[in-house]
């Protein structure tokens, strides 16, 4: 019989595949072989190796999020290029999801599972925009990106408790807040089938930054520290220049956000304007 391979060592080989075919390849293999048990977690596994950038294809072009330039909805173009853009969040949340695995020992087996269970449905949303991208006439890579959200996930890859706090529910939740006004804006353009793929999207992003709450709720309670206060001075240390208002207050309650987190979000990007 076949021993278990390392969860760990399963996740650095998603995290290092190059390609497009090969990451979402890797996860869904990954997924299916945790879901027959075949993935254990070693109490005795070394420490992580440092981080450094995962596996990516050649293409797309990795630039300042400054020199990305600005497209309406309203040319075939510009629909490609907003979908692009959402395809290149979804990819790379496939290695944030994967990261969280491999970079955070010795904790829960739900903690593994959760984010095993986000990676798949990353690789699924990145699929399904992707496939959209191909009916346009164009592919993952034709548009430039740029590379926060992995910037993100090297300067908290020291600390679960930072990272849960500000990749999931800073980063990934901005999503929670602009998806539904883009998904307004296609219906409006009779694009349904866009409109469809985002729907889903929404409904499954609620989950994963639930899961970043629980599991930021989870580290406070075993550093012994306030999650307010503690999630307070994460915004203030690391997400200064990148929490954005409005916030889609009902979907960040449905994530796990407690009406003073609602109310600091919004006191935090006034303070910033000041």
């Amino acid at each position: 019989m076949t021993m278990p391979s390392s969860l760990f060592d399963t996740a650095r080989k998603c995290l290092d595949a190059a390609t497009p075919e090969a990451k979402v390849e890797a996860t869904f293999a990954a997924v299916a072989a945790f879901a027959r048990g075949e993935l254990q977690v070693p109490a005795d596994a070394p420490a992580p190796e440092p981080i450094r950038m995962p596996g990516r294809p050649a293409r797309p072009r990795l630039v300042s999020p400054r020199d990305l330039p600005k497209r309406g909805l309203g040319t075939d173009e510009g629909r490609a290029a907003f979908i692009h853009a959402i395809a290149h969040i979804e990819f790379n949340a496939i290695d944030l999801a994967w990261d969280a695995v491999y970079r955070f020992r010795g904790l829960p087996e739900a903690f593994y599972a959760d984010w095993v269970g986000v990676a798949k449905d990353e690789a699924r949303h990145f699929e399904l925009l992707r496939g959209r991208l191909r009916e346009l006439g164009y592919e993952y890579g034709d548009f430039d990106a740029h590379n926060g959200l992995w910037e993100m996930a090297e300067k908290t890859a020291h600390d679960g408790l930072a990272r849960m706090a500000l990749v999931p529910r800073v980063l990934e939740a901005r999503g929670l807040d602009v998806t539904p006004g883009m998904i307004d804006k296609l219906r409006s353009m009779g694009d349904e089938t866009t409109v469809a793929i985002l729907e889903v999207i929404l409904r499954e992003e609620v989950a994963h930054v639930a899961a970043g709450s629980r599991w930021f709720r989870w580290y406070c309670e075993r550093a012994g520290v306030e999650p307010g206060p503690t999630f307070r001075s994460l915004l203030g240390e690391y997400a200064r220049a990148v929490l954005y208002g409005p916030f889609n207050m009902e979907a960040r309650s449905r994530a796990g956000f407690d009406d003073e987190e609602l109310a600091m979000l919004e006191a935090f990007t006034r303070e910033r304007k000041l």
